[in-house]
């Protein structure tokens, strides 16, 4: 049985809160909005509150984080029971988008900061950090039955990325890690909540062997 190494510091562990709480949000609104079950309900909250997590400490051969730790099913079935009680109005807009990008990015650099501390070259653990903070999503969207947001070119994928580099370049730079974490979640919710509001997206591949279709 892999040593858990001793990371989490009050704003790792604020950082994972976060995350789980407004992905498992998300994931109960979906099945809100598709009119199942509290039972669903409460699934689709676990699966996409935990579902990145899970993933990179199966990877990075760590103890499953949220089989070890009472807190997280419990908040997972909270914002469950939250959604249960409230119209979708209410989470309706522009406001879920942002604080999707806060679970997002926070979810980025603690699944990096996690993977570095457990022998992960920077690359790997960078790519950890995308992996935490993505893949809770796309279990929901794939379980769903509806298409994902990384197969829409806005900016995603990217912002996760960005929080999770700079969280890898701050301990290879052996800068105060604190900082650093919270420096990484902000620069990387800027470049999302900019996406949100300019409807910024990378360009998307064009067969550049096919004539256009005015030709």
């Amino acid at each position: 049985m892999p040593v858990e190494p001793d990371i989490f510091t009050p704003v790792l562990d604020t950082l994972d809160l976060i995350g789980v709480a407004i992905f498992a949000l998300s994931g109960a609104l979906l099945a809100a909005k598709e009119k199942q079950t509290f039972v669903t309900m409460a699934f689709f909250a676990l699966v996409t509150g935990v579902g990145g997590g899970t993933i990179r400490d199966l990877l990075i051969d760590a103890p499953v984080f949220w089989i070890t730790d009472p807190w997280v099913a419990a908040v997972c079935l909270g914002m469950a029971l939250l959604t249960w009680f409230t119209p979708t109005r209410w989470w309706e807009g522009k406001l879920l988008d942002y604080a999707d990008g806060i679970g997002l990015t926070a979810y980025a650099v603690l699944g990096s900061a996690k993977a570095l501390e457990y022998g992960l070259p920077p690359i790997p653990a960078m790519m950890m950090g995308v992996v935490t903070g993505c893949v809770g999503g796309i279990i929901r969207d794939v379980v769903a039955g509806r298409p994902s947001i990384i197969m829409r070119p806005e900016l995603y994928v990217t912002a996760a990325a960005l929080s999770a580099s700079l969280c890898v370049i701050g301990y290879a730079t052996d800068l105060p890690r604190e900082p650093v974490w919270a420096a990484a979640t902000l620069a990387g919710l800027t470049l999302r909540s900019c996406a949100i509001r300019f409807s910024l997206a990378l360009p998307i591949y064009r067969d550049r062997g096919r004539p256009a279709p005015d030709q």
